[in-house]
């Protein structure tokens, strides 16, 4: 059996495809993409394979995408950390799904499912409605703040979030720093506003600062693996990319 992985994850990407060898090691991956790009030019070039493990976001977009831009008649495992919306809509297409983290126990009945209805999929030429599919994630997304109230002395003022640089604690008070180099404080926490910020334009850098990708002026090697990053406006304390954060930091950076 034949099976194509398309995860973003590298990691994610090594520790699925060890597990389904460790299930069956006459399973063969024939590959592991990252992306909307790769998947389509893979499957336009390959033979189809007999399974697809499929992961919802991938590095440049919706996996669902690829079904509408090709036909592909494969039948899907889906692996998703977001149960909330997602596996309601697999189930409507009567689709299998692995919850992220995946363990061994799921991969086996995951595939053991997979092997029951095999035969009765290829009879029928089952076909998932992946626009469904994709307008139910899509419906579903999170939504990420626009701007924050502050508020200095008497005066109240309206701050859009792509004019804020990064955010700074300092003691027990945390200041929006904006291209202009404002400084005002609001009423969160630095794990507050790494939740309620974009994380494809703001990264906890570390326990001072949630830096936006836009400021970033550069970055230098630092000791043990570490990097320091310089911001714009200037950071007012130096800020250095700890060693557990490095590898998020640069996928962030890469994404």
């Amino acid at each position: 059996m034949d099976v194509l992985i398309i995860e973003d994850e590298e990691i994610a990407a090594e520790k699925l495809a060890m597990l389904i060898e460790r299930y069956d090691p006459g399973i063969r991956i024939v590959g592991a993409l990252d992306s909307v790009k790769n998947a389509l030019r893979w499957l336009s070039v390959n033979p189809r394979p007999d399974l697809l493990f499929l992961d919802i976001y991938l590095s440049d977009g919706l996996s669902f995408e690829i079904f509408q831009k090709m036909e592909v008649n494969v039948p899907v495992i889906f692996t998703t950390a977001y149960n909330e919306y997602a596996i309601k809509a697999f189930e409507l297409n009567s689709i299998d799904y692995l919850l992220k983290p995946i363990r061994p126990d799921d991969i086996r009945k995951s595939l053991d499912k997979f092997k029951a209805v095999r035969q009765e999929y290829t009879r029928h030429s089952q076909r998932i409605d992946y626009e469904q599919l994709l307008n139910a994630v899509v419906s579903r997304q999170k939504t990420y703040k626009e701007r924050f109230m502050v508020r200095v002395g008497e005066k109240i003022s309206s701050i859009p979030t792509e004019q804020i640089a990064y955010f700074y604690a300092v003691e027990k008070l945390v200041l929006l720093v904006t291209h202009e180099n404002r400084q005002l404080p609001v009423d969160y926490t630095l794990e507050e506003l790494a939740d309620l910020l974009d994380p494809r334009l703001f990264f906890r850098a570390n326990r001072q600062y949630v830096i936006n990708i836009r400021a970033i002026e550069g970055m230098y090697a630092y000791s043990n693996s570490r990097i320091r990053v310089t911001l714009r406006p200037k950071e007012p304390k130096e800020l250095v990319i700890s060693n557990e954060k490095v590898g998020p930091f640069r996928q962030w950076l890469d994404r």
